[in-house]
């Protein structure tokens, strides 16, 4: 293993991705995948990669399944369908159970019976099991003089801006208000999701998107109507991580290199791009490791709970030992890497400090070798299920699909509209590829 010491020596110097002295990635690529230019390994990878299979699994995760919040039965379901697939295919499956907070979840719906999207923030309080139907008041943007007599007893309907959620809340309760919705003050596709601070509310709340705000003011408020408010909360909620583990025989090194993606979507997604994509492909790259000779071990995590903090990550990264921290060599992990947007031409590659290591080198070389179509991008991002593996000292990368220049996520981002109708086989096909075969390079014989 003296070819990751001196590589990781070498990133020490090295100020940027384009400051390194010429010709040393290609040393660390040869002494990492010895032979003369591994495009024949390569080939046992890619030529495997099958994008219907990853188009398929998309399908399932976001048509039959639907929307998979952390700690829902939807989620329960993706990870008993990770499960037994991995199982199928020979690995050593272990599930990792860990706690999440509370789940809360709600629902708005008029008279007429239209659902309004809606984001219930943690510290709301849960209504009744038939839900809050009341008036609304328009509240403005929820100062204490926005309020009257009238309030009382109503939903308040509050513009974002001026100050903070937990402020609004606090004053709408204070006028004897018996819900609050807040709506947002730019047009965004997804509800307004709004945090209150740690603090505990004892009414309602929900955020929704300033269209919704703005309709339920000139239809509904204006002529009296009511809404009907519906929030859950789960007490005791958990989430898991499907962890599929192949080791190499007697003789192998003692390296780990671990493959990750989230199963889990927002609310009222069917998250395909976020993240059944970067499932899809991971599943895809483990059938077509998983009889290859091997010299490391590589682990493929399946973690729920990303999109309420990185949880599943969190628990992972946490239950290593210091020892298994130590051997390993990197993480791979995908999100949202099959969006068919236009503009996401580039495939980024996020580091936390914006700072080349061996999986971004890795990929790089493979990116020539197999001539990746799509511009490879080395950023500095966090956000993703790569921030555990780095405050633990493990080399990690995000591979995501961006905008070059904006660095733009697709427009369908954590809304309703992230749907298999968005999904490209091609790219999908693309990110296994390039995926697959780097991590290839890192872990055979």
């Amino acid at each position: 293993m003296k070819w990751k010491t001196a590589f990781l020596s070498a990133l020490l110097v090295t100020s940027s991705f384009y400051a390194t002295p010429a010709g040393l990635f290609e040393q660390q690529a040869a002494q990492a995948a010895p032979g003369k230019s591994g495009a024949a390994f390569d080939q046992k990878v890619i030529a495997r990669i099958d994008e219907e299979r990853m188009y398929e699994d998309v399908y399932h995760l976001t048509e039959t399944i639907g929307p998979r919040v952390a700690g829902t039965e939807a989620e329960k379901e993706t990870a008993d369908f990770l499960e037994q697939r991995l199982e199928s295919y020979g690995y050593e499956v272990e599930v990792q159970e860990f706690s999440i907070p509370d789940l809360v979840i709600g629902h708005l719906h008029t008279e007429s019976g239209d659902e309004v999207l809606i984001n219930i923030p943690s510290g709301s309080a849960a209504t009744a099991e038939e839900g809050l139907t009341a008036q609304l008041y328009d509240a403005g943007l929820g100062y204490p003089a926005d309020y009257n007599a009238e309030a009382a007893g109503k939903i308040a309907l509050i513009q974002r801006g001026g100050f903070t959620f937990a402020e609004k809340v606090q004053n709408a309760e204070a006028a004897g208000a018996a819900g609050v919705l807040i709506y947002n003050n730019v047009d965004q596709a997804g509800p307004l999701n709004p945090s209150l601070g740690g603090n505990e509310m004892d009414i309602p709340v929900g955020g929704i998107t300033k269209a919704s705000g703005e309709a339920l003011k000139a239809d509904v408020l204006a002529a009296n109507g009511t809404v009907t408010l519906t929030v859950q909360a789960f007490e005791g909620a958990t989430s898991e991580n499907i962890i599929a583990t192949r080791t190499p025989k007697k003789g192998g090194s003692d390296g780990i290199v671990h493959v990750s993606a989230h199963y889990d979507s927002v609310p009222f997604a069917a998250g395909a791009s976020d993240n059944a994509s970067g499932t899809a492909v991971a599943l895809e790259i483990a059938r077509v490791l998983k009889s290859y000779p091997i010299d490391e071990e590589v682990r493929f995590v399946f973690v729920g709970a990303e999109e309420i903090g990185l949880l599943g990550s969190r628990h992972y990264v946490s239950e290593l030992t210091e020892s298994e921290v130590a051997r390993s060599t990197g993480n791979f992990n995908m999100d949202m890497v099959g969006t068919s947007w236009d503009n996401a031409t580039a495939i980024y590659m996020n580091t936390l400090d914006g700072q080349a290591n061996i999986v971004t080198e890795t990929a790089k070389a493979t990116g020539e070798r197999i001539g990746t179509p799509s511009e490879l991008i080395l950023y500095q991002r966090g956000s993703s299920d790569h921030v555990p593996f780095y405050e633990a000292g493990i080399p990690a990368v995000n591979f995501i699909r961006r905008e070059p220049g904006t660095a733009s996520l697709e427009p369908y981002y954590h809304t309703p509209l992230d749907t298999i109708e968005f999904i490209s086989a091609e790219r999908l096909k693309e990110a296994g590829d390039l995926v697959g075969a780097s991590v290839y390079q890192l872990i055979r014989k």
